[in-house]
């Protein structure tokens, strides 16, 4: 890897983005999901939810967890999770397959109710959140390896932070809303020269937007 531009060379002989290193699962993630759109609300559901407990941490540390936490969550079924309870509360606090935050672990239920309405309104998370993709105008051909690097939030991540926080969503804060579009695929931020930027092109090019009602 050199520092002024963020790539990385791996055992394979493929030159992906930095950040993966060379740990398997990381990589696995990197070149199947990462950036790759995403329609379905459920795992729409559940990223946003990940991204909100893996503030503070790695989120290699929530992808090596995200098995259980599937579990724990009725697969982040928003309409089952919205029906948890103070005993589905103290029963997640205890698991120690995720993370034991009492706080995100709230929050996550009250997500799920928040969800139920804005897909009611919407039509589904998926139309709500792809209204918000950012246009060429919006942003670079491709985020650069510094900016990267610093964790970023924009001014459109922003503006979605407020405006979920507004409809009572919580753990929604402007670097967890870039994280989350960053992974699903409403931007493509792979590093120029990393070669599943043209992957995701293509699949950001293929991929039918759904249309918010």
């Amino acid at each position: 890897m050199t520092d002024h531009d963020g790539l990385i060379v791996g055992a394979d002989g493929v030159t992906r983005c930095f950040w993966p290193g060379d740990l398997p699962d990381y990589l696995h993630y990197h070149d199947h999901e990462w950036g790759l759109p995403v329609a379905d609300d459920v795992r729409l559901f559940e990223k946003i939810c990940l991204e909100g407990f893996q503030s503070g941490l790695s989120w290699l540390t929530i992808l090596r967890k995200r098995e259980n936490f599937r579990s724990a969550f009725a697969g982040f079924d928003f309409h089952k999770v919205a029906t948890f309870g103070d005993a589905d509360v103290e029963r997640l606090v205890q698991d120690a397959g995720i993370i034991r935050h009492r706080g995100k672990i709230v929050s996550t239920i009250n997500n799920a109710n928040r969800a139920i309405e804005l897909q009611k309104e919407c039509g589904s998370l998926a139309a709500y959140f792809w209204s918000w993709e950012p246009g060429a105008a919006d942003r670079p051909a491709a985020m650069d390896y510094a900016t990267l690097r610093a964790n970023p939030t924009t001014e459109i991540s922003t503006r979605i932070s407020k405006d979920l926080k507004k409809r009572g969503w919580s753990f929604v804060g402007p670097t967890t809303v870039y994280a989350f579009m960053q992974a699903m695929g409403l931007v493509n931020d792979h590093i120029a020269g990393c070669e599943c930027r043209a992957k995701v092109d293509k699949a950001r090019a293929d991929f039918e937007r759904p249309v918010r009602r």
